[in-house]
């Protein structure tokens, strides 16, 4: 198979996986109501810890950057061995991240994409991975406020890749990635403005319609 094909095939594989909300399994699993439903109505992490279970978050929090690690990693190890071209781990890396973004199994929205980006940076180099989410912690930690951290750690991801690497595709798929997680806060970065945002960790009152769905006996 041409090495272009496999290319375009892993880039699909890849933005399919990056399709699966890990937030609507957990919901499903743990019995919980639609993310799409209450407090922000974004399906990720942040909000269904407003749910008040901590261990679907996790679980979503977990499943969403193992995506984009998983994605990444099979593009960097096969890569070489198959004949692909140097820019298939930028493409994978993207195309991973904006599946979690415009998935194709929710109508083309999805989440905001911290965890997935997490996941893609520890995959590409576990150093800048970790001084990446060491920024989030610190900020989150600080100021309680989870948008503005992920704010904060998409701004500070492409200096890390440019001071460990220089310009390269890796770096550009980076900084595309991370223009487009504060474009997806916008709106946040809005409400911290207006002193509106939610604290991490602060619950907000489930709609009417969205209840939990009744568990089967």
């Amino acid at each position: 198979m041409p090495p272009s094909l496999l290319t375009v095939l892993g880039v699909l594989a890849a933005y399919l996986l990056g399709s699966i909300s890990f937030a609507l399994v957990a919901s499903r699993l743990f019995g919980l109501a639609d993310p799409r439903s209450y407090g922000s109505r974004n399906p990720g992490a942040t909000n269904v810890l407003r749910s008040g279970h901590k261990g679907a978050a996790l679980f979503t929090l977990i499943g969403d950057a193992a995506k984009g690690w998983l994605a990444v990693f099979l593009a960097t190890r096969y890569s070489a061995q198959f004949g692909l071209p140097a820019y298939t781990i930028g493409l994978v890396a993207l195309a991973v991240f904006f599946g979690h973004l415009y998935p194709v199994f929710l109508r083309f929205k999805g989440g905001k994409g911290v965890a997935t980006a997490a996941g893609v940076l520890l995959a590409i180099n576990l150093w800048l991975g970790l001084a990446t989410l060491a920024t989030w912690l610190f900020t989150a930690l600080v100021l309680r406020y989870s948008s503005l951290a992920a704010l904060v750690a998409a701004t500070a991801a492409p200096v890390f890749a440019l001071l460990a690497w220089g310009k390269d595709g890796i770096v550009l798929a980076i900084g595309i990635i991370s223009m487009a997680l504060i474009g997806k806060h916008w709106q946040n970065l809005q409400r911290l403005m207006a002193g509106t945002e939610p604290r991490l960790g602060s619950k907000k009152k489930t709609p009417a319609g969205a209840s939990k769905p009744a568990r089967s006996r």
